[in-house]
């Protein structure tokens, strides 16, 4: 698989966008916030770069946007987020578009928190045209209807009257729900078999059948998968950390990448997406 950093040091200029997923970031662990930034820096120095795409679990829980928006100035000053908004608003400003998918562990996100930066929210089947291809991409948690408890759990969170029930809590309450639902996923996931917790083969033939492929992430499992009716399925990976021991741990993840010629339009029918392999090193 190819490496993010030889292609933006070899080909920067063909970089047109980025999609990534899965980063669960939160202050418990720096090193996936330090590698994101990381990233966009990275993001900053591609010259042709027209879209980031964050497909759901941005975060490792969000309890909702007033958890940010609500702290004094001070506070909002010395905030790990503080970092990150100001880096996605300078990309913005750059011309680069933010579009910004709920996951299964930040469904409560909204548009004042992503306005912060000039980012959008967008809502899943989301349609990207790459070259001649047309892409649906989603979170990739609706596609395991095999998990049918999860199932249910998903379709009660996501209805408008739960969230607005969510929202009216104090986030002393919402953090505590947030805490006994992980613990419960947790503990559920582990006596669920594999298959359970990947795609269910149907749903991903249904979801992709107007479709020429799928793009997702949430089932941990990156790589090009072929359907049964012959499409391809491409599964961006999470951000993991590795050498957690030692003092320098290391961060990977395999994201997408769209390139076009380097003198193409933007809609350049010859544009190639690709899973691409992430790596940052903390110093």
């Amino acid at each position: 698989m190819q490496n993010f950093n030889h292609l933006i040091t070899t080909r920067p200029h063909e970089v047109r966008q980025v999609l990534i997923s899965d980063l669960h970031l939160s202050p418990e662990e720096p090193a996936l916030v330090q590698a994101f930034l990381a990233l966009l820096d990275d993001c900053l120095a591609l010259p042709a770069l027209k879209r980031l795409f964050i497909l759901g679990d941005w975060f490792e829980v969000w309890l909702g946007d007033d958890a940010y928006l609500t702290l004094a100035k001070a506070e909002q000053q010395a905030h790990w987020l503080t970092p990150l908004i100001a880096k996605l608003k300078q990309l913005r400003i750059d011309g680069c578009e933010i579009l910004v998918m709920h996951g299964n562990r930040d469904f409560l996100l909204g548009q004042p928190f992503c306005s912060l930066f000039g980012g959008q929210i967008i809502y899943e089947p989301y349609k990207l045209v790459i070259g001649e291809q047309s892409y649906r991409l989603e979170h990739g948690d609706a596609l395991c209807t095999d998990d049918k408890k999860y199932q249910f759990f998903r379709k009660i969170m996501r209805h408008r009257l739960t969230q607005w029930y969510l929202l009216n809590k104090s986030l002393e309450k919402r953090l505590a729900i947030a805490d006994k639902m992980r613990h419960k996923s947790q503990q559920n996931n582990t006596t669920k078999a594999s298959y359970i917790m990947d795609v269910n083969e149907v749903s991903v033939n249904r979801a992709v059948y107007s479709f020429d492929a799928l793009l997702h992430g949430h089932t941990h499992r990156p790589r090009i998968h072929r359907s049964s009716d012959g499409k391809s399925r491409y599964v961006l990976g999470d951000w993991r950390l590795s050498d957690t021991e030692t003092r320098q741990p290391k961060v990977s993840a395999v994201i997408g990448t769209i390139t076009a010629d380097i003198n193409a339009d933007h809609n350049d029918p010859s544009a190639e997406f690709n899973l691409i392999e992430f790596k940052y090193l903390s110093r």
